[in-house]
């Protein structure tokens, strides 16, 4: 029950996080302390408790030595003992306790909770960035900065107040307790201090400077890696292991160079710090003997400076170390924030509103877009669809098709003009909205590694099982289901179909995501070759299921194999990112253009 009082005075999941991140390690660190900031003070405050215990308790082991010389064993309890059982009962209750509350305060209030709150505030912004966003980068980069930013934060606040905050008090209480023996041996040590500060600043720069460079190494070798595993039935089918290992492998010797470069630096920090604790030894102790000669301090207060000396001749590894991980943490989130901190390139308008779940007029409006290049993309293309219709697009590859459907799922803004649907622009529509509103089925088709149910319900969760059942059955999906046993031994609905569907066919793919869409029962519908995975057999049949599917929907489809378009109401054809041409298949036919051309073609004519 104490553990859990401790771990729920914070909801690391809890709030609502406007905006990217700061793109500073300091302005980051404060922005995940936010929710800490009532218990911050406390954590403080019984962290300087602990350590001036902790230097209290070895000034008191002088003063006890001198008692007892003084005294005598004779006269030592009747003069004493009182005092004598004070100090134990703060050493057996006193300080367990404060010790005990700067723990939980620490590790259960604090560290348990900071580390997930990082990863979740981190998946939760780049779930929100573009699918740009992410095809320009690695899965697994991204994925390991998510992760390892999370330890790098909760690291460096822990060490902060366990170590930092400890040590800084330590310190001070030890400098302030050699000068109440005598100033010449407070003067020493302050002046030694001053001295390795400066020594950790210097090797902390160039640890962080290196750190950052490694954990950079580390991602790039981390992404290489996934991609290989990712895409490995293209790895076995060209034959591609060797360049796959050299591909890692350079990656690896890169990150080798950084990770020695980074161990320079910490022998380097052995022997300095080897250097610097004997200095101190010398200045302190050496002084302290010195006085004791001339009688100016007792045996007792000799005792206090040495141990002092001796705990903090130790503990002065232990700083550099904290220090050094802080600024290693601080490369590792540096090197993060360059993901982590991008802002979204696809936003909400302030007023954005959802889309009307009777929405199906589109308008595109001098639409032009090339992906800040020369080439490809759109060209000053307008068009209307009607609510109702049923669009067939036509053209080459790279005509400019994918582009128009990509622009109008707001994938990407348009760089000129914009599209409408009923009446309102896109962009001032929220995107949750908009997709909510609107079915796809792309020809790339990849599944996410669950259940075929979850799956499924992606389209609908609020769908029943029965509802479910008929969506498949419509996609010519059910009989192959009910055959389905993953490597656990789940079986139909409930196996899981591997990683982007990786256990299934092209086709059995395709079928699950066609289900996916009837669903949905979205108002409009993109079929983007919805059925260029299917033999032709099984086209046929899910074209018909399809076509029951279009009635009362705006309809935009793409397809190569242009018998599928043959029962559109319009279609549309595309070249070199312009309409070209516009109306039905028999009078497209007639007009003797491309796709005359192409239907010709096709036909074997």
């Amino acid at each position: 029950m104490l553990f859990r009082y401790f771990e729920t005075r914070v909801d690391p999941f809890a709030g609502t996080i406007e905006g990217p991140p700061p793109a500073t390690v300091l302005g980051y660190l404060q922005s995940h302390l936010a929710p800490y900031k009532g218990w911050l003070p406390w954590i403080a405050l019984v962290g300087l408790l602990t350590a001036l215990m902790e230097s209290g308790l070895i000034f008191y082991s002088g003063r006890l030595i001198d008692l007892m010389t003084n005294s005598g064993p004779t006269t030592f309890w009747a003069a004493h003992g009182t005092e004598v059982l004070i100090a134990l009962f703060v050493v057996l209750l006193i300080r367990p306790a404060i010790v005990t509350l700067n723990h939980l305060l620490l590790e259960q209030t604090l560290s348990s909770n900071l580390q997930e709150q990082v990863r979740w505030r981190a998946h939760k912004h780049l779930l929100g960035q573009s699918v740009g966003f992410f095809q320009n980068d690695f899965a697994g980069r991204l994925s390991n900065r998510v992760m390892q930013m999370g330890p790098a934060v909760q690291d460096s606040v822990h060490m902060a107040f366990e170590a930092l905050w400890f040590s800084v008090t330590y310190v001070i209480g030890a400098i302030l307790i050699l000068s109440q023996i005598d100033p010449r041996l407070g003067v020493p040590l302050a002046l030694w201090v001053i001295g390795y500060g400066f020594y950790v600043r210097y090797i902390a720069l160039h640890v962080g400077v290196a750190s950052e460079r490694w954990a950079d190494a580390r991602s790039l070798t981390t992404g290489r890696v996934v991609d290989a595993y990712s895409n490995i039935e293209t790895v076995k089918l060209f034959a591609h292991e060797t360049q796959e290992q050299d591909y890692a492998l350079s990656a690896l010797r890169r990150l080798r160079l950084r990770f020695q470069r980074f161990l320079r630096l910490m022998t380097m920090l052995a022997f300095g710090m080897n250097a610097i604790n004997g200095i101190l030894i010398a200045i302190v102790v050496g002084p302290a003997v010195w006085l004791w000669t001339k009688g100016a301090v007792s045996v007792g207060e000799v005792a206090a400076a040495a141990a002092l000396t001796i705990r903090l001749n130790g503990m002065s590894n232990w700083i550099m170390w904290v220090t050094i991980r802080l600024f290693e943490n601080s490369g590792i989130i540096q090197e993060g924030l360059q993901s982590l901190a991008a802002p979204h390139q696809i936003t909400d308008a302030p007023r954005a509103v959802d889309l009307s779940a009777q929405a199906s007029e589109i308008r595109v409006e001098n639409v032009t877009h090339r992906y800040g290049k020369q080439g490809h993309g759109l060209d000053n293309v307008s068009l209307i669809i009607p609510a109702g219709q049923k669009l067939g697009l036509v053209g080459r590859s790279g005509a400019g098709k994918s582009s128009l459907v990509n622009l109008l799922m707001r994938f990407h803004d348009a760089e000129k003009g914009q599209i409408l649907i009923d009446g309102t622009p896109i962009t001032a529509l929220s995107q949750k909205g908009l997709r909510q509103q609107i079915g796809m089925v792309s020809q790339n088709t990849a599944l996410l590694h669950r259940s075929v149910r979850d799956n499924l319900l992606y389209g609908n969760s609020a769908a029943d099982d029965a509802a479910m059942i008929r969506a498949a059955k419509q996609a010519k999906a059910h009989d192959f289901i009910e055959t389905l046993c993953d490597s656990h031994g789940r079986r139909g609905y409930n196996a899981h179909v591997g990683e982007r569907g990786v256990t299934l066919s092209g086709g059995q793919r395709q079928r699950i995501a066609i289900a996916r869409v009837i669903l949905k029962n979205a108002p409009i519908l993109i079929l983007d070759e919805a059925t260029s995975a299917l033999d032709s057999n099984v086209e046929a049949e899910i074209q018909e299921a399809l076509y029951a599917v279009m009635q009362g929907k705006t309809v935009i489809s793409i397809a190569h194999r242009l018998s599928t378009l043959a029962q559109m109401d319009r279609i549309v054809v595309l070249d070199q990112g312009q309409v070209i041409e516009d109306g039905t298949h028999d009078a497209l036919l007639g007009q003797g253009g491309l796709y005359s051309a192409l239907w010709a073609r096709q036909k074997g004519s």
